[in-house]
């Protein structure tokens, strides 16, 4: 395994004179060895290119990658020594799936019954013991993934497992049962697991840490957790969560903030000027009429989810979105409810990062 280090931009054209001009904006960021990483963000936000400068199938532009403290920067993957599991299968349809598992390690010479203790090993943690002996070929496109998985997984000298995106061709009633095996696995061989996704149920179920990225930048990198309780950019509050952060915009003076045409007290000491004020729908609760840090917000509709209901209001033309017990009587379409947008889990932002 080791310890992966960029400090690098990358524009694909020449003369990149302004932001929109990268693919990647200048970075700096450390993978740790044996950590289990998601970058996750919309497509074309960069995630590819990051991980494909990992791997040494791209060069940046400026800057250099240092694997364990050494200069890879133009090395090739092969001597990086890293494993890359792409969107759709590479495999060999003419193999049987134990071959085909087999294939990495009878290239690199590995005594023989090594080879079959470690096929046994990940076929097992793969749960495809029983057709090692099938040909690829005859199998289904959710086997056929598995089987480029393993031969990602099998090596045990690997600087690092790269996967891009690998469950897309995967069945979505399966999907869990993968993110649940590449965790026991990351858990079992202690692999450097570097994961590229759009998908937040698969970074934040599989990763320890997420990397958000969008437009070419890294805006955040944290635990779930974090990202969920104090996203550092106003992007992260919105693509994190289902729903996302509630958004409204506020102004600061004098120790108020006057929102929506109305003035509440400002939690704390703020800057002056134009803010913008978040909030999950988890913690928009309800309140009753005018208390401190409330607002009325007329009710559009309610929606019955089954573990919980979605209260969705607005205000001043700005939507928001409540989460709700299942069973609570809620008001209807057109009503009048007190939402309260200000409490300890609120969060500010200015120039959409997040004030200390």
């Amino acid at each position: 395994m080791a310890r992966i280090e960029l400090k690098l931009a990358h524009a694909y054209g020449p003369n990149p004179q302004q932001d929109s001009d990268y693919a990647l904006l200048p970075l700096e960021m450390t993978f740790e060895d044996g950590g289990a990483y998601a970058l996750l963000g919309p497509s074309g936000c960069g995630k590819t290119t990051m991980l494909n400068i990992m791997s040494g199938l791209l060069v940046p532009s400026q800057g250099r990658v240092l694997f364990d403290g050494r200069d890879v920067t133009r090395a090739s993957p092969q001597e990086r020594n890293i494993a890359q599991v792409f969107q759709f299968p590479v495999i060999y349809d003419t193999m049987t799936v134990a071959e085909n598992l087999a294939f990495p390690l009878k290239n690199r010479k590995v005594a023989p019954e090594r080879i079959q203790e470690r096929v046994d090993q990940i076929a097992e943690m793969l749960e495809m013991s029983g057709q090692l002996d099938q040909r690829a070929a005859n199998l289904s496109a959710d086997a056929k993934q598995k089987i480029s998985l393993g031969r990602g997984l099998v090596r045990e000298d690997v600087a690092a497992v790269l996967f891009d995106e690998p469950l897309t061709v995967i069945d979505p009633h399966l999907k869990w049962q993968l993110r649940r095996k590449l965790k026991q696995i990351h858990h079992e061989l202690k692999l450097t697991l570097i994961y590229v996704t759009h998908d937040q149920v698969e970074a934040l179920t599989f990763a320890d840490q997420v990397v958000v990225m969008t437009r070419g930048r890294a805006v955040q990198v944290g635990a779930p957790g974090d990202l969920f309780e104090r996203p550092r950019h106003a992007f992260v509050g919105h693509f994190i969560g289902s729903p996302g952060m509630n958004f409204l915009p506020v102004q600061a003076q004098g120790g108020q903030l006057l929102v929506a045409g109305m003035r509440l007290a400002a939690p704390r000491a703020l800057p002056e000027g134009a803010l913008l004020l978040g909030v999950r729908p988890e913690y928009l609760g309800r309140a009753a009429t005018g208390q401190d840090g409330a607002l009325p917000c007329v009710v559009a509709r309610v929606q019955d989810l089954g573990t919980h209901q979605m209260l969705t209001a607005a205000i001043d033309g700005h939507v928001l979105k409540a989460r709700r017990p299942v069973g609570e009587a809620l008001p209807a379409a057109g009503d009048t409810v007190w939402l309260q947008v200000l409490g300890e889990h609120s969060c500010f932002y200015q120039n959409e990062e997040l004030l200390p």
